[in-house]
């Protein structure tokens, strides 16, 4: 396991994975017992994981009490990143939702209890609620951080211009600065290579990646049977429903095939090379349901992938990037084209 810092703005350091405890817990219906949610925890420990990340929903609360014994014994060796927005029972009510500061401190405290922590590392405004003001959520994230119950503070699935908009509020403001993102990210759901990784990269926030196997799709194990998040939560999967997505289960197959490892370990070594190459930190968020798949994740760490099966990779799942990039690429290459001193590097100033 290697370790970076979480994006340039930080030096927290976090492992290359962050563990999401999504499963950890039968709250939802579905998900790992108490003692399958620890051997998963022991496991990634063992192989050097450091970064957990959790949310006060996730199983109505469950997933938070279970991490934060699991923690209890080394809690300053973890990153702890939990979030908050949309409540943690299954029916929160109007003044136990949203991202306004009453909620923001009473999610918070929450948390702190069921983690059994008196700090958090790293908090995530869960999803944007359209309705309280930005200058309102990092006032309060930075009075969060100066009375020392977080350390740093993120923006979960906001769209770029939102968080670039938060980042330079902050910056302006000299609030706590806003440190990364947390967003869906993988070969079946690349949308993020348009706006919100090339913002993350100049702005030099880390990003967190959460689906890195597309719901499951991309092991192929849906080509056998819809047993899975497909059949136990029926959201945030991914199925083949474009010629697209068939075509990069096709190639993720026929790579496993190549390498000998398995489609995810495939998918995830593709991730994990997208990261090296990025000026700042992308982090793939596993969230295993049990200690196979956790194993079959950790196996990844081992795959290296030739720069051919990169690129076979990184082409069949390549996106349109839309207006104005294409607009800007094709006059860029005009310009190229002709006169190339158009688009020569000054000289350096004179001293």
């Amino acid at each position: 396991m290697r370790y970076t810092t979480f994006g340039r703005r930080t030096g927290l350091r976090v492992s290359e994975y962050a563990l999401g405890t999504g499963n950890f817990g039968t709250g939802w219906g579905a998900g790992a017992e108490p003692d399958e949610a620890r051997r998963m925890f022991d496991r990634f420990a063992e192989a050097g994981g450091t970064f957990l990340d959790t949310a006060d929903g996730y199983q109505f609360g469950e997933s938070e009490e279970l991490v934060g014994k699991f923690v209890a014994a080394e809690r300053d060796h973890f990153v702890l990143a939990t979030k908050f927005t949309n409540g943690a029972g299954p029916r929160p009510g109007i003044s136990r939702t949203g991202n306004s500061r009453k909620n923001m401190v009473a999610s918070l405290e929450a948390s702190l209890k069921r983690l059994g922590t008196d700090y958090i590392d790293l908090y995530w405004v869960h999803f944007p609620d359209d309705l309280t003001p930005m200058e309102e959520i990092l006032r309060g994230l930075d009075d969060l951080v100066s009375s020392g119950k977080i350390l740093h503070a993120a923006l979960s699935n906001f769209p770029a211009w939102r968080v670039s908009r938060a980042a330079t509020l902050a910056d302006l403001k000299n609030w706590a600065p806003v440190a990364g993102i947390q967003i869906e990210y993988s070969l079946v759901e690349r949308t993020p290579d348009r706006e919100l990784l090339p913002m993350a990269e100049s702005l030099g926030l880390g990003a967190a990646l959460w689906s890195p196997l597309g719901g499951g799709l991309l092991t192929g194990k849906y080509r056998r049977s819809t047993e899975g998040r497909l059949s136990d939560l029926k959201t945030l999967v991914h199925t083949e429903s474009t010629d697209q997505k068939t075509a990069v289960v096709d190639t993720v197959l026929a790579i496993a095939e190549e390498t000998g490892a398995t489609p995810a370990q495939v998918s995830v070594a593709w991730l994990r090379e997208r990261a090296a190459q990025a000026s700042t930190s992308f982090v793939p968020i596993i969230g295993p349901r049990n200690l196979t798949q956790l194993d079959d994740y950790l196996g990844a760490l081992d795959v290296q992938l030739a720069p051919e099966q990169f690129a076979r990779l990184s082409d069949v799942s390549a996106i349109p990037l839309g207006v104005p990039h294409e607009a800007t690429a094709r006059a860029r290459d005009a310009v190229q084209g002709g006169d190339a001193s158009l688009v020569a590097q000054p000289a350096a100033p004179v001293a």
